[in-house]
This record gives C-alpha cells, sequence and structure tokens, in this order.
C-alpha cells in the first residue's frame, strides 16, 4: 500500500520532468538525424513557462475548462497506473480525457481545428482495439486486470504476449504523435492542417496541452514496462532499458517517415494489430 502511494506521488510530481527531458531529447537527437545542432534539452521547459506567462486569449471560456478537464484526468491516468488500480479503468480514464481534447477543439469554430479535432476520434477508432487488447492480454496471462498483481507476478508478461506488446509499440507511434501517424496535429506549421488539433490553443492552454502530453508520455512508457517487469528487482532496470529503447525507436520512425493519410493509417493499424495481438491472442486461448 505504501509503495503505491508512493509511486503516485513520484509519478504526479516527477512526470512533467522526466516528460519535458524526454521531448528535449527528442528535439535533439531529431536535429542530429536532419545534420542540425537543434534547441537545448531544457528548452521545452523554457517554452512552457512562456505560454504560463502569457494572457490567457481563448477563443470561448468553455474551451479553458475543456482543457483543464483533460490535464486532470491525463493526471489521474497515470496516478491510478502507478498506484497500482485496474489497467482497464486507467485506459477508459484516458479515453475519457481526450474526449474532453476533442471537445476543446471543436468548440472553437476553426476549421483547421475542427479538422484535427475529427482526425483525433478516427486515431482513436485506430489505436482503442490495441489497447483494449493489451488488457485482456495482460489478463489472460497474469488473471488480474490489476496494474500491483501484473508487475509482481513471478514472471515478465511479455514472455506470453509478444504480439501484444508489439502491437502496442506499433499504436504508440499515434499516441505520441509521431510521424507518419500524426494526422490529428504536427510539430510543424507547414502542412495542410496549419497545427491541426491545437491552432486555436494558446497561452496556458496551449501549456496544459503541452504538460498533459509530458504525463502521458510518462504514462505509455510506464505500460510498455509492464509488459517486462515481475517480482525480481532487476527486471526493473530491464523495463527502464527496454522504454528508453521504444522512445529511441519512436524517435527514429518520426524522422525516416512521410504523414500517411488517415484511411491508410486506419488500415495499416488495424492489419498490425490483427496479425500481431489477434494471432497472439489465439495461440493464448486455443494452444
Amino acid at each position: 500500500m505504501k509503495t503505491s502511494i508512493i509511486l503516485s506521488i513520484c509519478y504526479f510530481v516527477l512526470a512533467p520532468f522526466i516528460g519535458g527531458l524526454l521531448e528535449g531529447f527528442d528535439r535533439k537527437i531529431s536535429a542530429r538525424m536532419q545534420r542540425r545542432v537543434g534547441p537545448p534539452v531544457l528548452q521545452p521547459f523554457y517554452d512552457v513557462i512562456k505560454l504560463f506567462n502569457k494572457e490567457n486569449q481563448a477563443v470561448y471560456r468553455s474551451q479553458t475548462w475543456l482543457m483543464f478537464t483533460y490535464f486532470v484526468l491525463m493526471i489521474l491516468t497515470g496516478v491510478m497506473f502507478f498506484a497500482g488500480f485496474d489497467l482497464l479503468l486507467c485506459f477508459f480514464v484516458m479515453s475519457t480525457s481526450a474526449t474532453f481534447l476533442y471537445f476543446a477543439a471543436c468548440v472553437t469554430g476553426s476549421p483547421y481545428s475542427n479538422i484535427g479535432a475529427h482526425r483525433e476520434l478516427l486515431q482513436m477508432t485506430a489505436y482503442e482495439p490495441a489497447v483494449l487488447l493489451a488488457c485482456v492480454g495482460f489478463y489472460l496471462v497474469k488473471g488480474s486486470f490489476d496494474v500491483v498483481t501484473i508487475a509482481s507476478g513471478s514472471f515478465s508478461a511479455i514472455k506470453y504476449l509478444p504480439g501484444f506488446f508489439i502491437a502496442f509499440v506499433f499504436i504508440l507511434t499515434i499516441k505520441m504523435r509521431k510521424s507518419p501517424f500524426d494526422t490529428s496535429a504536427s510539430h510543424h506549421m507547414h502542412q495542410e492542417l496549419v497545427k491541426g488539433l491545437t491552432t486555436e490553443f494558446s497561452g496556458p492552454n496551449l501549456a496544459l496541452f503541452q504538460v498533459s502530453e509530458w504525463y502521458e508520455n510518462v504514462f505509455l512508457m510506464g505500460v510498455v514496462g509492464l509488459f517486462i517487469i515481475n517480482s525480481n528487482p532487476v527486471s526493473i532496470a530491464v523495463a527502464v532499458g527496454v522504454c528508453l529503447l521504444t522512445y529511441f525507436l519512436e524517435i527514429l520512425i518520426d524522422n525516416s517517415n512521410a504523414r500517411m493519410k488517415w484511411q491508410k493509417m486506419l488500415k495499416v493499424t488495424w492489419i498490425v494489430t490483427l496479425l500481431c495481438a489477434g494471432v497472439n491472442l489465439a495461440v493464448l486461448i486455443f494452444v
């Protein structure tokens, strides 16, 4: 019980710093891959502080509380996960937070923001099957949806869930808004959506969005680590290494692929989910 409380508090306090550092290294590594020097590793923190110090210019007042609700629910998702709660419930809260983000983008009335918001729903349609199947896989091999039970088992879940792991890592490209699946929003202005989902976000609202993304990325890396962690303390170090390798893989994919149309994203994601997680599920049930 004490360990769960400590972990949840550590997530609440440290996740934005870890997420910000990961983004800082992301920018630096991406720049090196493109033969640029790149910004300082701490640049994401400077950007967020600058945004929080700006005047809040929301198109509608409702956008502010919608963004704040998205922010709170995203924190709640990670706190529940690191406290050892039901994994299925964690993903449900995460999906609910994404719904509030959708409404925050839609309420502005901007055509770019609206298109980005609708593509966000399409992205949810693409990655949700892999997320739900991952929960099912954990239950089949561990006998529980509780994170604490899964993490304290005598063996690593990936031993029986390699297909689920591949499918989950694949959809991380969507969740982390990396190419070729950054269809709803982009870090770059020079594309057909301008900034898509975040076109009308500015000042503190945009800062909340950025910090929420940091919280979400740490939570997602935690799920990746859940495939590795078991009762052996050494597995924690291995899980951290796998998480860092996965994050680097996402950076590599982002810098070596052009954006796909949403139709192709949907098709490719479902095919990978079916071939990897679906086949793995069939093996678990029938073999």
